[in-house]
C-alpha cells in the first residue's frame, strides 16, 4: 500500500524523502493526475441576411391607472443614519444625551416602549446648491436610533430637554428590593 502512495505522490509532485530507488508513474496514475479537458464550443456565425431580418420583441404590459402603477412600484426604504448616544447613569436615573444640531425640538420624535427608547428626526440641509467638497461628514437626511436600556427605568415619568443642539432625556430608575423580608402570620 505504501508504494502505491509513493507512487501517487510523485505522479502530482510531491516531493519525498527516498530510498534509493527509482519508480516510475504508470499510465494510469498520469491519467488520473492529468486535468479533464471541457470540449470547445463552436459558434455558428450568422450571414449577412439573418443579421438583418427584423427581431419581434416582446412588448411590456403598461398598467393603465396610476394607482396600478403605484402598486407595481417597488421602492426602496430610505436610508437612515444612526444617532450617536451617551447612556449613563446616577442614583436615582437613566441618562441618555446626544448632539441633534440643526433640528428643532418639535421635529424629534421620541418614544419609548418596554425597555426600547427611540429617537427619530429628519436634519434637512440649509443650502441645497451644488457643491465641490473636500470632506463631506455631516449626515442630512432621516435619522433613528434604537437604545435597549440597560437597567428598568419608568418611561411614564421621563422628562426630555435640548439646550444647545444636545438632547438629553432623563428617565427615573425603578428600584426593586432586591431581598424582602416575609413575615410569618
Amino acid at each position: 500500500m505504501s508504494s502505491f502512495l509513493e507512487k501517487l505522490k510523485r505522479g502530482i509532485g510531491v516531493e519525498e524523502e527516498t530510498t534509493g530507488e527509482e519508480i516510475a508513474p504508470t499510465e494510469d496514475l498520469e491519467k488520473a493526475v492529468q486535468p479533464k479537458k471541457k470540449p470547445r464550443k463552436i459558434k455558428k456565425i450568422k450571414t449577412l441576411e439573418q443579421v438583418t431580418q427584423p427581431v419581434e420583441i416582446e412588448k411590456e404590459v403598461l398598467p393603465e391607472t396610476a394607482a396600478e402603477a403605484k402598486k407595481e412600484e417597488k421602492k426602496w426604504p430610505e436610508p437612515e443614519g444612526q444617532l450617536a448616544v451617551d447612556v449613563y447613569q446616577t442614583d436615582g436615573e437613566l441618562v441618555i444625551q446626544s448632539t441633534i444640531a440643526g433640528v428643532k425640538p418639535e421635529e424629534l420624535e421620541i418614544t419609548a416602549q418596554g425597555d426600547v427608547v427611540t429617537i427619530k428626526g429628519k436634519r434637512e440641509k440649509i443650502n441645497n446648491e451644488e457643491k465641490n467638497y473636500f470632506y463631506q461628514e455631516c449626515y442630512w437626511g432621516s435619522f433613528s436610533r434604537e437604545i435597549i436600556l440597560p437597567v428598568e427605568a419608568d418611561a411614564a415619568r421621563a422628562e426630555a430637554s435640548m439646550v444647545e443642539g444636545v438632547l438629553t432625556i432623563r428617565m427615573p430608575k425603578i428600584e426593586r428590593e432586591k431581598k424582602k423580608k416575609i413575615v410569618i402570620k
